[in-house]
């Protein structure tokens, strides 16, 4: 069985998000969406609620598990059973970044291999933070994030 995982903060889930689901959805067996605590980061959701987030977002893909961790990625990937990480890219500035994380992953797991994936243009500028900042001041961000996540993303923001 071919297992890959796509790790990420998903603060919110936005439609890039799930082009690069949907898509990676179709070369594995199953993909574990992997909501990713950072502790350096304060998101606006919780991780139970951006994991609720994108269990509903991704109800139409059905190879695909939702999953919240903490800790090292290379061994969150291996308990999954797998070593394949799927890395979504919107820009230059977006691979020098995932580029050096893919090289220290692979100097400390030589067996992990990462994966990067385009995503699509319509959606090359879409950042979760863009739509936060969008959201916070009365833009409309229905055409950036899934509907269901969009009342929840305002809903958010008003109490900020």
């Amino acid at each position: 069985m071919r297992i890959a995982v796509c790790p990420g903060s998903f603060d919110p889930v936005t439609k890039g998000h799930l082009d690069i689901f949907e898509r990676a959805s179709k070369l594995f067996d199953i993909l574990v969406v992997a909501v990713f605590h950072n502790p350096n980061k304060k998101p606006l959701f919780t991780m139970e609620e951006r994991v609720e987030m994108l269990q509903e977002a991704t109800r139409h893909i059905p190879n695909i598990r939702v999953d919240g961790f903490s800790g090292l990625l290379n061994q969150y990937v291996r308990q999954q059973n797998s070593t394949v990480i799927v890395r979504g890219l919107r820009a230059l500035s977006d691979f020098e970044y995932e580029f050096q994380r893919a090289l220290l992953i692979k100097k400390i797991d030589p067996g992990m291999e990462t994966i990067f994936m385009m995503t699509s243009s319509e959606y090359s500028f879409v950042s979760s933070s863009g739509i936060k900042e969008l959201a916070k001041f009365g833009g409309d961000i229905s055409c950036l994030v899934p509907l269901t996540i969009k009342e929840k993303v305002i809903q958010k923001m008003s109490k900020e």
